[in-house]
């Protein structure tokens, strides 16, 4: 019985497979000759496509983005962004530099610095034998005009000797006129003009003699006084810096 059984169990089953298998290639045939057909051609031109499979009611319809599209060609489009590009890069380096510029501002010396920077002198007002102190950057400035026996007296001194070695020569530009900073070389405190045992300036904070050139000459301070910027633009006129 049991082999009996088992073969009408096979012809069964291929009795049930050559039906679906006939059924499928009558499908398939079916599709084929229905897609080649013009009807369906239209139909897929148009926004509503009909299905060709059987049992199906319904229809599915393609939205019309036609209201989307741009009116304009290409080449219009094109040069639409093309301007909007070279705007936007354009509004972006205005930007850039004006950021800049105000970050520049910024960082520059303010007008009173740059005040400061010159200064400029009429030597007209000042008698020969006389000091004047005057402010650059923050600092005394000692402007004196000699006198004939101060001129030679500078240039008597033995430059050997001195502890800073200077001659007058190389101290001045003009040797009625004599220009440095009023800032004692020890701790920076400011010399007195027409004292000390020289006769030029002496700082009495800690003993140290200058003399009608500014060269030390006693006391603890290890350098002359310090020779600023200065020129003489025109006769009678100083400018310090």
């Amino acid at each position: 019985m049991a082999p009996l059984t088992t073969m009408s169990r096979a012809l069964a089953r291929s009795a049930v497979r050559l039906p679906m298998a006939t059924t499928t290639a009558t499908t398939t045939t079916a599709i084929r000759a229905v897609s080649s057909t013009p009807a369906l051609r239209d139909a897929a031109a148009s926004s509503t496509f009909e299905s060709p499979f059987r049992g199906e009611s319904r229809t599915s319809k393609v939205p019309d983005f036609s209201k989307y599209m741009a009116k304009g060609s290409s080449s219009s489009n094109a040069l639409f962004s093309y301007f909007m590009v070279g705007a936007l890069g354009a509004i972006s380096a205005a930007g850039a530099k004006s950021t800049i510029q105000e970050f520049l501002v910024n960082m520059s010396a303010s007008a009173d610095v740059l005040a400061m920077a010159k200064v400029e002198v009429d030597l007209n007002a000042i008698p020969e034998g006389k000091n004047v102190i005057i402010k650059w950057r923050g600092k005394p400035v000692f402007i004196r005009h000699r006198t004939a026996a101060e001129i030679e007296e500078a240039n008597s001194v033995n430059v050997a000797s001195l502890r800073d070695p200077q001659s007058d020569e190389e101290r001045v530009k003009k040797p009625e006129w004599l220009v440095m900073l009023g800032v004692c070389t020890h701790l920076g405190c400011v010399p007195i003009g027409e004292a000390g045992d020289f006769g030029g300036w002496f700082c009495p904070c800690h003993g140290s003699h200058y003399d009608i050139s500014g060269r030390i000459r006693k006391g603890p301070a290890p350098l002359n006084l310090e020779i600023p910027q200065y020129d003489f633009p025109e006769e009678g006129k100083l400018v310090v810096g």
